[in-house]
């Protein structure tokens, strides 16, 4: 039995580590991070999510796909069982020894000739407040937000001169319970260090027994703003009252499909919970379009840092630093201060970038059994020189995302069909393939069903002329852009 549980754990390590290389870490993290293998049992796998959100999630999205790398592992595996980790506790035994045991009961006497009443009375009770535990339960698990990755501690930041400010201000509010900022704004570019530095304050602030809550645009549209339309409003409501820091990673990111008024009042309910609130975004709080005016002042209050681009020396730092880590598992991985000083000059876009160069140095050192040398490193990074801007994107990729975001099938998308739920997810999936990737306009018309270029221009145009005037939209489009291409 021993023997099959582990080889049950080492298939599911397998199918983990092949979902994280599709998604992405983000993705992952996001639906995947908190997924336990229950049971590897012949042609069915348990699996176990803390919430029933995340579980009709994964079921719907993500259910074929597990299935297929499941079948991989073990060919006999032909259905995924996904269950709420509450559900799987113990239930109180009704038939183990007497129903009310010695003690007496109001109304036992008066109900003596009518048992089975007073029993069901009973077991309603207890159904009653189990369903309210399990509301409680749930609730307070959801307040816990997006998860974290372990990676991204404050040991593991680099300071330099360009973030020093938002590192000392984030480490301020996590680890001083007398200080007296309260609110704390930071403001930087993609790539800067943002999520790394929100990340790092939460898990030090949980590290000394705080109550956290770290929030990603992906895990409040998808999670939480669902959870609010049940009959868990209340537990949650009640567990944001007892938060002591709340992390919102990308606010500009964040809007909901409800009302305006409707998602004004969800944030505020946000803001308003915690004694403690740290704030990223890539814009100036007045910049914000998606949250109030009385919002925008209160974080305004507080203390804005920017992070500015990092500059040659704070580069190298970090890629020393990024060295050090990997020497920890490849000891004999060497880059000469040639190569190191070659990274930290062109390599220029964001600290993320200077991240991606170090593994494929890395990738590249593991693979050839070569040390790394700056003419391999000139050959192996010349696309990362200056700019990313030619990272590549798929027409697939904005296809699924978009789907995703829309709640609409992938061929109802390439279809005919000229339904206003269709023909906008579709006109601004066309917009990002134009925007996003090489392709010319009749490549992306093949792709949308064969249409006619001249469909495109017009979806593109059309997408365009409504993101000029049209703020809603427009921070949609920018999120689906961030969901694509993380």
């Amino acid at each position: 039995m021993q023997l099959q549980r582990s080889t049950g754990s080492d298939r599911w390590d397998r199918v983990k580590t092949k979902l994280r290389a599709e998604l992405g870490d983000d993705a992952f993290f996001n639906w995947f991070g908190r997924v336990n293998l229950e049971e590897n049992d012949g042609a069915t796998v348990k699996l176990s999510v803390p919430t029933r959100f995340l579980k009709n999630w994964i079921q719907s999205n993500y259910n074929d796909r597990l299935v297929g790398l499941w079948q991989r592992e073990c060919g006999n595996v032909d259905r995924i069982e996904l269950v709420v980790r509450g559900a799987l506790r113990p239930r109180p035994n009704f038939c183990a020894g007497p129903v009310f045991g010695s003690h007496s009961i109001p109304g036992e006497h008066a109900n003596a000739n009518r048992p089975h009443q007073t029993i069901a009375t009973l077991r309603s009770g207890l159904r009653r407040a189990s369903a309210t535990d399990i509301a409680k339960n749930a609730a307070a698990d959801l307040v816990q937000g997006a998860p974290l990755n372990s990676k991204f501690t404050f040991d593991t930041f680099v300071e330099g001169n360009s973030n020093g400010l938002a590192y000392s201000a984030a480490q301020e509010i996590a680890r001083n319970d007398a200080s007296e900022l309260d609110v704390l704004f930071v403001r930087g570019g993609v790539g800067s260090g943002k999520t790394h530095l929100l990340q790092a304050a939460a898990a030090a602030a949980r590290a000394r027994g705080k109550k956290v809550m770290y929030l990603t645009a992906e895990y409040f549209m998808y999670q939480f703003v669902p959870a609010l339309r049940t009959r868990m409003f209340n537990a949650i409501r009640s567990s944001l009252d007892t938060l002591d820091v709340l992390l919102i990673d990308d606010i500009q990111l964040l809007h909901g499909k409800q009302l305006p008024q409707d998602f004004q009042k969800t944030v505020e309910m946000l803001l308003a919970a915690p004694a403690r609130i740290i704030v990223a975004s890539d814009r100036e709080p007045s910049d914000l379009v998606t949250v109030s005016s009385e919002l925008v002042e209160k974080l305004s209050g507080g203390l804005t840092a920017s992070i500015q681009p990092a500059d040659f020396d704070l580069r190298k730092e970090i890629l020393q630093a990024r060295l050090r880590a990997a020497q920890r598992h490849y000891p004999s991985f060497e880059l000469p201060d040639a190569v190191v000083n070659y990274i930290a000059r062109f390599v220029v876009s964001s600290g993320r970038d200077l991240e991606g160069a170090m593994n494929r140095l890395l990738a590249q050192s593991q693979l050839t059994k070569q040390a790394v040398t700056l003419d391999i490193a000139e050959k192996t990074l010349h696309d990362l020189v200056g700019t990313l801007e030619t990272r590549s994107v798929k027409i697939e990729d904005i296809q699924q995302t978009v789907c995703k975001h829309y709640h609409v099938a992938r061929a109802d998308l390439l279809s005919s069909w000229r339904a206003r739920t269709i023909v906008k997810p579709r006109q601004i999936a066309m917009y990002l393939s134009k925007v996003m990737t090489s392709r010319s306009l009749p490549e992306i018309g093949r792709r949308f069903g064969n249409r006619d270029h001249t469909t495109v221009l017009h979806a593109v145009r059309k997408v365009e002329k409504q993101i000029k005037t049209d703020k809603g939209l427009q921070q949609e489009v920018e999120l689906l852009k961030r969901l694509v291409h993380p």
